[in-house]
């Protein structure tokens, strides 16, 4: 470690290695985050608590002055469902969705254009699964790819909006 150290110390300054060093010692307390985009969403899995992450995220989209405008049960509805289907999988441990608005975004959005309907309410998935209690999938709809210049620039504020709540309820759960 010494000699790695005055290896360092003539190449780089001694502030460089400190900042170095601390973004080490941060980054090991940090909670694992992953993040996977498909075609059509991008998820985000972390070790911890279902009710803890789902909680923050709500933390999160209200404290950025946004209303919740419902939250879904889905593990709940598939569980009463699958009964009355012959359906015995459980899918889910735990799943929900979050819908909110920002009058903002949203006003911006259909002002671009008034088709643009269909991407409100926005939304976020948390769910784990039954064979990995303590990871937790938090998720959301990747806004499309259009050619109008003016909705996607709303799309991207959407899209930054939506990795900005996760990432904070993410970190807030933690």
């Amino acid at each position: 470690m010494q000699k790695l150290l005055l290896m360092l110390s003539r190449r780089c300054s001694m502030k460089t290695i400190l900042t170095g060093l601390v973004l080490l010692i941060l980054g090991i307390n940090l909670p694992a985050i992953a993040a996977d985009t498909s075609g059509f969403s991008k998820i985000y899995t972390v070790k911890g608590d279902f009710d803890s992450v789902r909680d923050s995220l709500v933390t999160a989209v209200e404290g950025r002055g946004l209303k919740i405008n419902h939250i879904n049960h889905i593990s709940e509805m598939l569980d009463r469902t699958g009964k009355d289907l012959g359906a015995t999988q459980q899918i889910y441990l735990n799943a929900e969705q979050i819908e909110f608005c920002s009058a903002v975004l949203s006003r911006k959005m259909m002002a671009a254009n008034p088709a643009n309907i269909l991407m409100c309410p926005y939304s976020i998935a948390v769910y784990n699964l039954p064979a990995q209690p303590n990871t937790i999938y938090v998720a959301y709809r990747i806004p499309p790819a259009v050619s109008d210049k003016t909705s996607a620039a709303v799309f991207l504020e959407v899209k930054k909006l939506l990795n900005d709540i996760i990432q904070e309820g993410i970190s807030l759960a933690m």
